[in-house]
């Protein structure tokens, strides 16, 4: 009996960081320069949110009304306070570092939850067709109908704000690309050669969804994630900017920015310097996940 012949290449995840072709100059050798300062940037970033309690320089939560408002180092202000105080003599720089845990944490989450969800319901419509594809694409159809934002602020209006329903609500944001998105991979590699290779050997059904279909299509859910990523912390950033979001004490980069709105004149760095950390974060996830796009776009070559 002959083996099922390889995956294709677009399936093998541990190609996605691989040089392109020598003589593009858009990539040169190795990773492209802007690729390295993303990971670098998210690497730093994700460990200095993970020490948090041993890195930050005072209680996040600490107030002390004799120094409020004191600007950032450079602006004026000293190194006792390297990026200012809040309005409640608080100090920004652990602030910062503890709400990007919360907002990290939460955009993981999230993304995971869309992910898994839709990614699920992609293998169900096209695993079992019929019926239950009509009805899971009607679902889809609806949810991208609706307004995210508008969804989650009519759901916390009604259950309230908790941050396990509050995680939920942001992870139902996007599932339903990945449902599409999966349902279509799945749909468009039924006809190949190792598929038919596989069933002629007697593999079929969940087994072979899971075991042969799911690792050729995981490359474009992966790409997908990077870019719904970014979308899923503006979302939290959004909805913790108007007060629907974590709630005090503790806090996320979307409420501090909400915090510094009304003292953008006075203390610009109490929301510019949040406003920052999320562009600069939503840049590099972008970065990186354009990058994979094109690892696995069959038009650019391998």
């Amino acid at each position: 009996m002959r083996p099922i012949p390889a995956l294709p290449a677009a399936g093998r995840l541990h190609r996605l960081f691989r040089p392109l072709k020598a003589g593009k100059p858009a990539h040169g050798r190795g990773l492209p320069w802007s690729i390295r300062c993303a990971l670098g940037f998210l690497a730093a970033l994700v460990l200095l949110a993970i020490c948090a309690p041993w890195v930050a320089p005072a209680d996040p939560l600490a107030m002390d009304l004799g120094a409020r408002l004191r600007p950032p180092a450079g602006f004026g202000g000293t190194l006792a306070h390297p990026l200012g105080t809040d309005a409640l003599g608080r100090d920004l720089l652990s602030r910062v570092l503890y709400g990007a845990r919360v907002s990290i944490l939460i955009a993981v989450a999230g993304t995971a939850i869309g992910a898994v969800l839709g990614t699920c319901a992609g293998f169900l419509a096209a695993r079992f067709r019929g019926l239950a594809d009509q009805l899971l694409m009607m679902l889809v159809d609806v949810q991208a109908a609706l307004p995210s934002l508008i969804l989650a602020l009519a759901v916390i209006a009604f259950l309230g704000n908790d941050l396990v329903l509050f995680v939920i609500l942001v992870g139902l944001d996007g599932w339903e690309r990945y449902a599409r998105l999966s349902r279509n991979l799945v749909l468009a590699t039924g006809s190949a050669g190792w598929v038919r290779a596989a069933r002629m050997t007697g593999i079929t059904g969940t087994r072979l969804h899971l075991g042969h279909v799911l690792p050729n299509v995981a490359g474009p859910l992966v790409v997908q994630a990077t870019l719904n990523f970014p979308g899923t912390i503006l979302l939290e950033t959004a909805l913790s900017f108007l007060g629907l979001g974590v709630q005090p004490p503790a806090t996320s980069l979307g409420q501090m920015l909400g915090d510094g709105r009304g003292l953008l004149l006075n203390a610009w760095w109490i929301a510019v310097i949040p406003g920052l950390l999320i562009l600069a974060t939503t840049m590099s996830v972008c970065l990186i996940g354009d990058h994979l796009r094109d690892r696995l776009d069959p038009t650019t070559g391998s």
